[in-house]
């Protein structure tokens, strides 16, 4: 009997692990994949997160391998718009840029450094049961049926969670007119540790820094990709922007659709839906694995109470609310950073850009955008 199994080795699962063994308590973690990605995937850490891990002691190696985007740049057809400082955060004034597959390594150090057997990887979960005293997993594994019980279970296990769909079995998603490819290439800009946005007649092009001289590209398109190539990419980023780009260079490429779902409560009896497997948002604006560790941390200290025989019936109500607040909030961003890249006639796009740049020239305008786009 275990007090807790998390269901998924991300970035959450492990960080929400980790919080639990710090403060003693008997853990799994269990993943489906037998190893690690080396996808860059997520790499945007915000403020409030950056607190959180460095709160649990695993944020040194972490801002020490990263990149410090301190502002933020707008261009449109080869000129700059406006700029913004991500400075408002006396501890972290900026957000932090790791690969995925990096931070990853980290917090699974973290982790096996308190427990060598933590994770169980190999083992994708089919069923989750709550008879009310205990849950019961059951996992496929190549060694059989892996059964494990828990006093709680927690479902990290992302936007396609299993475990969710068994709970909530008509949460529709809601669509979005939004598509996108995205590529790691060899930075040649000369923009440094800028994150830069390109607002262009024919939809936004992002570029954000990344460790060894990388920087990530993010391309809005008209329609779902068909098999874009990294010269493809580049061709893109280079007409919209006149940016060029080495495809020989590429380390990683990926296209997305968008899409959201919000489900109305976290807590199932002993389940817990956590991160993306509770709130799935858009990409866009790089919020949603900071969700799953501001969830992680809001639910670890309910956690230890009620093991230590607390009734934290009413500390459990306020996590959902405050939590589903959270990401109503980063939903509603990260629609806005999505209508802010959507094409638009050069005349319209001229005249949006100006009074874009004038009301971030107006100081509590400002503040507020800066807030909004690192998680504050």
């Amino acid at each position: 009997m275990f007090d807790v199994v998390i269901v998924g080795a991300g970035p959450v699962g492990l960080f929400m692990g980790a919080l639990l063994l710090q403060h003693g308590h008997r853990i799994r973690i269990v993943e489906r994949r037998t190893t690690r990605s080396d996808r860059s995937r997520a790499i945007g850490i915000h403020p409030p997160a950056l607190a959180e891990l460095a709160r649990a002691g695993v944020a040194g190696d972490l801002i020490a391998a990263g990149v410090h985007i301190r502002r933020g740049v707008a261009y449109s057809q080869r000129r700059k718009v406006a700029e913004l400082p991500f400075d408002g955060d006396a501890a972290f004034p900026y957000i932090l840029a790791v690969p995925q597959a990096l931070t990853e390594k980290v917090l699974e150090q973290v982790v096996t450094d308190l427990d060598p057997e933590a994770i169980v990887r190999g083992a994708d979960v089919q069923e989750v049961v709550d008879d009310f005293r205990s849950v019961r997993i059951a996992a496929d594994s190549p060694s059989g049926t892996l059964e494990l019980r828990a006093r709680l279970a927690v479902a990290a296990d992302g936007a396609h969670s299993k475990i969710r769909r068994g709970i909530l079995p008509h949460l529709p998603p809601r669509g979005y007119p939004d598509c996108y490819i995205m590529g790691d290439f060899a930075d040649a800009t000369g923009h440094g540790s800028d994150a830069v946005l390109y607002l262009e007649p024919d939809g936004i092009v992002e570029s954000f820094p990344l460790p060894a001289g990388v920087r990530r590209w993010v391309v809005r398109l008209g329609a779902p990709d068909k098999g874009t190539t990294a010269a493809g990419l580049a061709d893109l980023v280079g007409a919209r922007t006149g940016e060029v780009l080495d495809p020989a260079s590429n380390t990683m490429l990926s296209a997305f659709e968008v899409r959201s779902r919000l489900a109305k409560r976290m807590v199932h009896g002993r389940v817990v839906l956590l991160g993306d497997a509770a709130h799935e948002i858009s990409p866009i604006g790089g919020q949603g694995m900071n969700l799953g560790w501001l969830d992680a941390a809001a639910l670890a200290p309910i956690m230890d109470a009620s093991f230590g025989g607390a009734d934290v019936g009413r500390r459990l109500e306020h996590f959902e609310r405050a939590r589903r607040k959270a990401a109503m909030r980063a939903s509603r961003q990260a629609g806005l950073n999505m209508a802010l890249g959507r094409p638009l006639p050069t005349a319209a796009m001229s005249a949006r850009n100006r009074i874009f740049a004038a009301a971030l020239e107006v100081q509590p305008v400002a503040e507020l955008v800066e807030r909004r786009f690192t998680m504050r």
